[in-house]
């Protein structure tokens, strides 16, 4: 398995998880197109927040980041929240 982790701070992350959260259906039936989706969690700080995503193999957590981006850009662009900081990596251990 493989994660991708995107945090969004400053400029603009606050209203853009303030959106996320009203349009959370929108947003759950983006995710669910990305193949080898295992699992996504979608996480309000108060001043921004981050996404963990978990995909059977890197080229869904590379899907994964091309949704979030294009999801955001259609329905979030006039918010102009900055570009997220994306950490990723192999899944070493999953507890369920």
């Amino acid at each position: 398995m493989y994660a991708v982790i995107r945090t969004y701070l400053g400029t603009g992350a606050k209203q853009l998880f303030e959106l996320l959260e009203v349009r959370k259906a929108d947003v759950e039936a983006a995710l669910r197109t990305v193949p080898g989706l295992v699992s996504y969690t979608l996480l309000n700080t108060g001043d921004g927040g981050t996404s963990i995503t978990v995909c059977t193999d890197k080229t869904g957590s590379d899907a994964s980041l091309k949704v979030a981006r294009d999801w955001i850009q259609k329905n979030a662009s006039s918010i102009h929240a900055q570009p997220p900081i994306v950490t990723e990596g192999p899944v070493i251990v999953q507890i369920k």
